[in-house]
């Protein structure tokens, strides 16, 4: 099940769907996801946080064709280490995350180089993963530490995703596909109880989203 949550101007998280897919999703599933956002109400989106599924950034700026895309930085970082030998991830992971954790984008890319001069020729593929991705990784670097924190990760939609999994995982069948949609709707209505304030800083993020944002920023 894939699910899209959102942050609405009020600075509120919204789940705005689920859908259910085989695995061996693409473009033409991922379009339809993103047109039946639209369809369904959603006007614009300003920064898109995604994780690495295939042709979902395509789709999404060919519905939303001005949306800023950022790419997970939790998930590249464990796709990244999963090429790296056991013996040597935390020293890798510790010089990896001067990459991540710089100041600005011009630094990020000068710790990229010194982490390929320095690992390259053993993990060729953990840092080809970066270089690759590079472009819609370091989108959040031209944002605040507020609105950082706010897109820089997917956690959000992971918590959401370990608390759906406590209500599925002591099933071990469901006899219709209507039974396990049935059980997710109860449990994301007792979840979103618990989502009654906004995200921290909220006003400081929507001023400088407002600024950003100026022409397509509704008044």
């Amino acid at each position: 099940m894939y699910i899209v949550l959102g942050v609405t101007l009020e600075g509120h998280k919204d789940v705005l769907g689920h859908w259910v897919g085989d695995g061996v999703e693409g473009a033409s599933f991922w379009l339809n996801v993103l047109t039946d956002l639209k369809n369904r109400g959603v006007q614009d989106m300003f920064i898109a946080c995604v994780d690495g599924l295939t042709d979902f950034q395509g789709a999404i700026r060919s519905v939303f064709p001005q949306v800023e895309i950022q790419r997970c930085i939790v998930h590249q970082i464990r796709n990244s280490l999963k090429f790296v030998s056991w013996n040597d991830r935390k020293p890798f992971a510790a010089d990896l995350r001067g990459v991540y954790q710089a100041p600005t984008r011009e630094s990020a890319e000068t710790k990229l180089l010194e982490l390929a001069e320095k690992w390259g020729d053993q993990y060729a593929m953990a840092i080809r993963a970066w270089e690759l991705n590079w472009t819609s990784l370091v989108t959040f670097f031209d944002y605040t530490p507020e609105i950082r924190r706010l897109i820089y990760t997917t956690n959000p939609i992971e918590g959401y995703n370990r608390q759906l999994r406590k209500v599925t995982k002591s099933k071990v069948i469901f006899p219709i596909p209507e039974a396990v949609r049935k059980m997710l709707w109860l449990a994301h209505r007792d979840i979103i109880k618990k989502w009654t304030m906004p995200i921290q800083n909220w006003p400081l993020i929507l001023n400088q989203l407002a600024i950003r944002f100026e022409a397509r920023f509704p008044l």
